[in-house]
């Protein structure tokens, strides 16, 4: 049975987001997850986590300089010591919240720099990462992004981001499975599910091709929640989708499933 997580950064924007909680929780939600908690203590965050039964399931670390297109600094040379700072703060923050689950995104292409070298940079700085997340039981995942919403992501497709994490060879290392991103990037995402599963750490979604609700689009969810129960996938699913309205008036996919969730982890 999927527990779903609402993602108050996409989710709720009707009120403020330290309102975004209640209305998560209301909604028969189980846990939430957004971009970035660091514009508000940590200690704030867990107090409405509390107050209202949830748990965090997710949050990005620290991307660099979001406002000027910057899209994880993970990959980026010359900015290792930033990265490093970033995931301290980052590891404070899932202390805190009791998080398990930090998602280090890798950052963009950078322009003359051969692949293959970024990718060993992005790979050094998560080795890096991973023995710091260790230390307090944190699972870092990393997320391939179609390159339609992030033209120049340097993670795209499924198949790269496993086999970083095999040749990492870190079990607190692995990957975070946007069914959106893969739809639009590859499809055929029922197999790819299937012959990742061992190294995917978080599950998210959105209807495709417009990220509104998943039941709107291509994708056809209550099959692939199925899927995921037959595969055995015990971790969370990330709501990452953009009302088309008023975000509870839009919850009709997910009634067969309100009544069922419960915290198991």
């Amino acid at each position: 049975m999927p527990l779903f997580a609402a993602n108050l950064s996409m989710m709720y924007t009707e009120v403020p987001f330290l309102e975004r909680f209640a209305r998560a929780a209301a909604d028969g939600f189980v846990g939430v997850e957004y971009l970035f908690p660091y514009d508000y203590d940590a200690r704030e965050l867990k107090a409405l986590l509390d107050a209202h039964g949830l748990r965090q399931a997710l949050f990005n670390a620290p991307p660099g300089d979001w406002g000027k297109g910057e899209r994880g600094i993970a990959s980026l040379p010359g900015r290792e010591a930033e990265f490093a700072r970033a995931m301290e703060k980052a590891l404070r923050y899932a202390a805190v919240l009791e998080c398990e689950t930090v998602h280090v995104m890798a950052g963009n292409i950078v322009p003359l720099m051969l692949p293959q070298r970024q990718r060993a940079l992005f790979m050094a700085n998560l080795a890096l990462a991973a023995d710091m997340a260790a230390e307090q039981g944190v699972t870092l995942v990393l997320e391939p992004i179609n390159h339609r919403d992030m033209p120049q992501f340097f993670l795209e497709r499924q198949d790269a981001a496993q086999a970083i994490v095999l040749e990492l060879n870190r079990p607190n290392i692995a990957v975070q499975f946007d069914i959106y991103h893969c739809q639009i990037t590859e499809g055929d995402v029922a197999t790819r599910l299937k012959r990742d599963l061992p190294h995917i750490g978080h599950v998210q979604i959105a209807g495709v091709p417009d990220r509104h609700e998943p039941d709107k689009g291509e994708v056809n969810y209550p099959w692939l929640f199925a899927y995921l129960d037959e595969l055995g996938y015990a971790g969370w699913v990330g709501c990452e989708y953009i009302p088309e309205a008023e975000t509870s008036a839009g919850l009709g996919w997910f009634a067969p499933w309100r009544s069922k969730q419960a915290i198991s982890r």
